[in-house]
């Protein structure tokens, strides 16, 4: 019996290796020629039609879900696909280059079929060989240049480069929206990241975002209010871990990412502020330290950094959200996502943030944040009246016409890049006069190991 459990335990490992050659697998079988992707689409669904079936209702294809955001009195849908944001704005009017990371084919308008199976990109998850992608601005179609039969042949499980294919790349180009996913973490070291380390677990992203029936658990507070399946440390981890009890006690009002995340953007900058009103102006392009641009005639004005120290924020694990249009004060910043909770919620934790700030168009008489057509609009033309008055119908938003650009602002949760124990922060960290925490903004009366007690006093 032991020698058959040996046995299996190695099938196992080399079922799961996605370096597995094609000889051993069923799909070197699979004949082309393929002249699309739908058309390698029809052929996984003679065998994988129930694994498509099950795709479809997950937020990586409807880029949409419904859930209660506080403080409304009704389920809204959100999600990417209702979402507007201050990196590249909205996806309406833009279908094209935005579905470039869409896992399907041909969304290129509002009427896409989320119903048509053979729409479904299999490809894009399942590569192996390193050599699929996608056109990045054909609505979701392979690159001309792919041979698409050695990539059937070669299909195997995800990994962490086919979830970065989209993830590291968010906002228009590697390291732009996250902060704490880049392509650094496709071969980090240990001391980068301790999960992925090379030299470490070097985990699989789904390794924690443990996938059953095509359904992706973790949602990040851009496409999210907070309902629906989340993961988190204590899924791997005690939660109470560390052998000294002071440190366990801190675990009631601390998330775990706070001190084991002293930093972010390590190695590759992230964008942490963008000026659209800037954009359509005859100037030179600018670059900063870091040799990014600091200046594009498409996006404006822009600043870069790296090795930023979090934002702190209590966290209860749900958060409000500015939908399309909601109304808003233009003479104050507006949180496209922001975080709920506070030292009173003994459900929220002071849990570390990017945020990333900007300026973006909205309609000076209605009072809401505008959708422009960027894509094929005001990359071509500049006119920021008529990309706005095409963005909002294809948005189904009312222009009256006159616009102006408010400041916005979004947060994104910190939880890859996670240092080792030994790099994780310490009392003088966040205690003292050199504190990286701002205690008052957080509501104690001052440093809690000067007052006393986790919470308010």
């Amino acid at each position: 019996m032991k020698l058959l459990a040996h046995h299996l335990l190695l099938l196992l490992m080399l079922v799961s290796f996605t370096g597995a050659t094609a000889a051993k697998s069923p799909h070197s079988r699979i004949k082309g020629p393929f002249t699309s992707g739908p058309d390698v689409t029809q052929t996984c669904l003679t065998c994988h039609q129930e694994e498509a079936e099950e795709f479809i209702k997950d937020v990586h294809w409807t880029w949409s879900t419904v859930q209660h955001i506080p403080a409304r009195d009704k389920k809204t849908e959100l999600g990417k696909k209702a979402g507007i944001n201050n990196f590249c704005i909205a996806v309406p009017s833009n279908w094209q280059r935005c579905t470039s990371c869409h896992a399907g084919y041909g969304w290129k308008d509002a009427t896409f079929d989320f119903t048509a199976l053979e729409n479904i990109d299999c490809l894009v998850c399942h590569d192996t060989t390193g050599l699929y992608k996608k056109n990045p601005t054909g609505a979701g179609f392979p690159a001309e240049e792919v041979d698409l039969e050695i990539v059937v042949k070669n299909v195997g499980r995800t990994s962490r480069r086919t979830c970065g294919t989209c993830h590291f790349y968010g906002g228009g180009g590697d390291h732009v929206k996250h902060g704490d996913l880049d392509s650094s973490l496709l071969m980090p070291t240990r001391e980068y990241d301790v999960h992925m380390g090379k030299d470490g677990p070097d985990m699989a992203c789904q390794f924690c975002h443990q996938t059953a029936n095509h359904k992706i658990p973790g949602q990040a507070m851009s496409v999210s209010a907070g309902e629906g399946e989340r993961i988190g440390c204590i899924g791997c981890h005690r939660p109470a871990p560390h052998q000294s009890e002071n440190l366990n006690d801190h675990t009631d009002a601390v998330a775990c990412q706070t001190c084991h995340i002293p930093v972010f953007a390590k190695q590759k900058p992230t964008k942490v502020w963008g000026d659209w009103s800037k954009a359509g102006e005859d100037r030179k392009p600018e670059k900063d330290q870091f040799g990014l641009e600091t200046y594009t005639k498409n996006q404006g004005e822009m600043r870069w950094d790296k090795n930023i120290v979090p934002t702190y924020a209590w966290y209860s694990g749900k958060s409000e959200r500015y939908i399309l249009g909601d109304k808003m004060t233009p003479d104050r910043p507006v949180a496209l996502t922001r975080p709920l909770g506070s030292i009173e919620d003994m459900k929220a934790k002071i849990f570390p943030f990017k945020v990333m700030e900007g300026r973006q168009p909205y309609d000076m008489i209605n009072n809401y944040l505008a959708v422009p057509k960027l894509f094929e609009g005001f990359w071509s033309h500049f006119d920021w009246n008529r990309a706005i008055s095409d963005g909002m119908a294809a948005a189904g938003l009312k222009y009256s016409g006159k616009f102006g650009f408010a400041r916005t602002k979004m947060y994104w949760r910190i939880n890859h890049m996670v240092a080792p124990g030994e790099q994780a922060l310490t009392c003088s960290d966040c205690h003292g006069e050199r504190g990286r925490l701002d205690w008052k903004s957080l509501g104690y009366k001052g440093d809690p190991k000067e007052f006393g007690g986790r919470r308010k006093n």
